[in-house]
């Protein structure tokens, strides 16, 4: 029985996975190497409760028992103690999610079923990493974690049948709807929006249309509730960047190349809305269309 729960990384991902665990009545480590972060997510985390408390999604007396619920902790060793589920949240590098996972067999106990938040890294390399790869799964949350429904289970060459209707019917008691899938670089979630969002970049680096033009192309004809260079912005372009790498290299097929202008965008530090620009400018608090004519391919 799955109740105690550690979640490895403060960010984005983690601090909102932590706030759903919390909010459904399970004691949460929430670890990290920055106690800086981990301060944040704290603050982030109780500012989203008394949002949910004014739309009354939560009553706001529950508000310091959930709370109470996060424990932080720089150690991974310390988190882990006792653990039943560990989900790793931690950035989308291969190499550093690899370090983490063998800490975690190191010191998780053998019992303990060891999830990533990864939306394309291969599940079944990780759990290369251990020494119990039927227990190791996917468990890619959506962004922002407390609103989207959907949760990417991920089974790996040599996750268990056990493991994974765990996890599954765990993302259920999380008021979550679980969609279970295979391996395979990118799942299914960024295998086909990454292609979309790399067509949007290379429609714009054509000279096709303007940044807000191609968003609403895709709002307005597709319905979508937010364009793909604003999604793009809003997941990171550094991640965008690093989720087509991997499926270029794991595919080894030309579709997944990043379009140039995503490479030069990242390369100068233009991550989105995280460095207050992207193919938009969030400086003055004002989403603009930004990106220059001049860093477009030569007409």
């Amino acid at each position: 029985m799955i109740q105690k729960i550690a979640v490895i990384g403060a960010g984005t991902m983690g601090n909102g996975i932590a706030q759903v665990f919390a909010i459904h009545h399970y004691d949460i480590f929430l670890c990290d190497v920055s106690a800086a972060a981990l301060a944040n997510a704290l603050k982030i985390i109780e500012e989203n409760l008394h949002r949910m408390a004014k739309k009354e999604l939560i009553q706001a007396d529950n508000i310091p028992t959930v709370l109470s619920k996060i424990k932080t902790t720089e150690s991974i060793e310390m988190a882990v103690n006792g653990a039943d589920l560990v989900i790793e949240a931690a950035s989308e590098n291969p190499a550093v999610k690899a370090g983490i996972f063998h800490k975690l067999d190191t010191f998780a106990p053998e019992s303990c079923i060891l999830a990533t938040n990864t939306s394309s890294i291969s599940i079944t390399k990780l759990a290369a990493e251990t020494k119990r790869p039927d227990k190791v799964i996917g468990m890619h949350f959506m962004n922002p974690v407390p609103v989207m429904k959907l949760v990417e289970v991920i089974r790996g060459y040599a996750t268990s049948d056990e493991v994974c209707n765990a996890v599954m019917e765990m993302s259920e008691e999380l008021g979550k709807i679980p969609v279970e899938v295979n391996d395979y670089p990118g799942f299914v979630a960024n295998r086909i929006l990454m292609p979309m969002i790399n067509e949007a970049i290379y429609t714009l680096y054509e000279g096709v249309a303007g940044v807000s033009e191609i968003d609403n192309v895709m709002k307005l004809g597709m319905a979508h509730p937010m364009g793909p260079l604003a999604l793009a912005d809003f997941i990171g372009l550094d991640v965008c960047l690093s989720i087509l790498g991997i499926m270029y290299e794991g595919f080894g097929n030309q579709k997944y190349a990043p379009c140039p202008l995503l490479v030069n965008m990242v390369t100068a530090g233009k991550l989105g809305k995280k460095t207050g620009e992207g193919f938009y400018t969030y400086a003055t608090g004002q989403k603009e269309a930004t990106v220059s004519a001049k860093f477009l391919k030569a007409q």
